[in-house]
């Protein structure tokens, strides 16, 4: 199959508009558009602190510059990414948090175990149910 050259160049120049455009997104806005944001590369890519990636449909941010390997994908290496949630989900799925950049934050919501929650104190890294958390009915 024969690709037009001009079409491919165009391409690439909309990819390059969509990449600038999104380097100034705010996460919370980010979060809603994850499509735009590129696919996690695997091994042997360069990342930089703040760029942001796709990975299985989720957003993630870089939190250290690194050359990826393959072990270190964002949901394996919380030391290198943070995943960016959708402020629109009230109650996202509570998750443990891999450090204190991943803590929740006092008031924060979640759901875990087919129950709401919301956080007692910052920097909480307990599971809701046994510790800094109060049941929402």
């Amino acid at each position: 199959m024969q690709i037009n050259m001009d079409a491919l160049e165009r391409a690439r120049q909309t990819r390059r508009a969509i990449t600038l455009y999104t380097r100034d997104v705010p996460d919370e806005q980010a979060a809603q558009m994850p499509s735009l944001f590129e696919k996690w590369g695997g091994s042997g890519m360069a990342y930089n602190v703040g760029d942001r990636v796709r990975y299985e449909d989720l957003l993630y941010k870089c939190l250290t510059d690194h050359t990826s390997q393959d072990s270190w994908a964002p949901d394996a290496a919380p030391s290198l990414w943070v995943r960016i949630d959708d402020p629109a989900i009230e109650w996202p799925q509570w998750r443990q948090p891999a450090g204190a950049h991943d803590a929740y934050a006092k008031w924060a919501k979640v759901s875990h175990n087919g129950k709401h929650w919301i956080s007692d104190v910052d920097a909480n890294v307990w599971e809701p149910g046994v510790s800094g958390w109060t049941e929402v009915e």
